[in-house]
């Protein structure tokens, strides 16, 4: 029996628009040229439209990044009515009644943008998402600042509601689970999607003996990749040198800093008191990491907490062994050609900075684990991590309550 298919009918699955509203924090979405600029006009590639209102003082201007991204600021008077003239903006521009002009709420953090995200998901009856970039459950984040004692408390309210969560490493997600669920609760669904980093420049960057070329006499040249802030615990790494020093004239490390930050004067200063100035060496903003991981002896990492940690994975790529504290995705990343240390340790930073200083067999074979390892690193391109991150955002809008 033959059968016809000229007057045949298939129900092909309707593909829902995907029209996303995003809160942000990032001033820079408005400078074109800008690495979040670039980023939100890569994301309106994986959506049919991307709106993203922008907590901001002054006089910014809506910003057509691309044919169907678009930002808007708040301009608000004071940081204090950023949560309300982010609600205010939206409803302007989104609401209608019986009609959604979006189909979901996206926020940059579970904090302030996440408690204007709520209520402009409950105004607008459309599902909301939270991103989390932070260990916000770690102590070290809770006794920062009174105000991130308050962030706490505002993401564990939201957490417990109707949203679906994107986390930036498998650490935060079971900090979720086992510090706010109990046994029989159920907790939102969380999807674990890491930052993206183009490694493969890292990956492919030429070897250079860069930094020991231009600072001579070392026999360790650490680096320091982070923002010059009291979280990033910075002034450790500075205190470890001038310790390391004053046990032997034999030992001879030198700190590299790249990057800038609010506690840099402080830190000059630190380094002056500690009698280290001269072996300090801080680059500012560097625009080619790439230069710095390759020619290093290591990266030294002394942050309290972090969500990710982007210097992980972009020293791993590089070959560049790492030494840190047990934050962030750092046993997720380093495998092989590093050390992690439990957490507050400092001790064994101290002890793995000195067997590295005083034998230099032992930092020579670390290197090449580490660039053995890189080499067997096969990195996510940008198509398969927007990929990743639209069935994300689909799945989260088609979510109801």
């Amino acid at each position: 029996m033959i059968l016809s298919l000229k007057n045949a009918k298939f129900n092909m699955p309707e593909i829902k628009p995907l029209r996303i509203l995003s809160i942000s924090t990032d001033r820079d979405i408005f400078r074109e040229g800008s690495e979040v600029y670039g980023r939100m006009k890569d994301l309106g590639t994986i959506a049919d439209e991307l709106h993203i209102i922008v907590f901001s003082k002054g006089h910014f201007t809506e910003t057509q990044i691309s044919p169907n991204v678009r930002a808007y600021p708040t301009n608000s008077l004071s940081r204090w009515l950023y949560i309300f003239d982010a609600y205010v903006l939206a409803k302007k521009i989104f609401f209608r009644p019986k009609v959604s002009l979006v189909d979901m709420v996206t926020t940059q953090d579970p904090f302030e943008c996440g408690i204007a995200g709520y209520f402009i998901s409950n105004k607008l009856h459309i599902p909301l998402h939270l991103q989390i970039h932070t260990d916000f459950l770690n102590k070290y984040f809770r006794t920062h600042a009174f105000l991130n004692r308050l962030r706490v408390i505002i993401a564990k309210f939201l957490l417990r509601g109707q949203v679906s969560v994107r986390v930036v490493s498998e650490r935060i997600k079971t900090s979720i689970f086992e510090k706010m669920f109990s046994r029989g609760e159920i907790p939102p669904h969380i999807t674990v999607l890491p930052v993206f980093v183009d490694v493969q420049k890292f990956k492919d960057a030429p070897e250079t003996r860069f930094l020991s070329e231009k600072y001579p006499g070392y026999n360790l040249l650490v680096l320091v990749v982070s923002r010059l802030e009291k979280e990033k615990n910075v002034s450790l790494a500075f205190r470890l040198i001038a310790e390391i020093r004053s046990r032997s004239t034999e030992l001879r490390p030198g700190l590299v800093i790249a990057g800038t930050g609010s506690e840099e004067k402080s830190l000059r200063s630190l380094a002056k008191k500690l009698h280290i100035k001269d072996h300090v060496f801080f680059e500012g903003q560097v625009s080619d990491l790439a230069l710095y991981y390759k020619s290093a002896d290591m990266l030294l990492v002394t942050s309290r907490y972090e969500g990710y940690g982007r210097m992980f994975l972009e020293a791993a790529t590089s070959g560049c062994p790492v030494l840190t504290y047990d934050v962030g995705a750092a046993k997720e990343i380093i495998k092989r050609g590093g050390m992690v240390c439990e957490e507050n340790d400092e001790e064994c930073l101290l002890r793995n900075l000195i067997l590295y200083a005083k034998e230099p067999a032992v930092l020579d074979q670390a290197k090449k684990t580490a660039r053995a390892s890189a080499e067997h690193f096969i990195p996510k391109t940008k198509e398969q991590y927007l990929a990743e991150f639209q069935g994300m955002l689909r799945d989260a809008s088609e979510r109801v309550d």
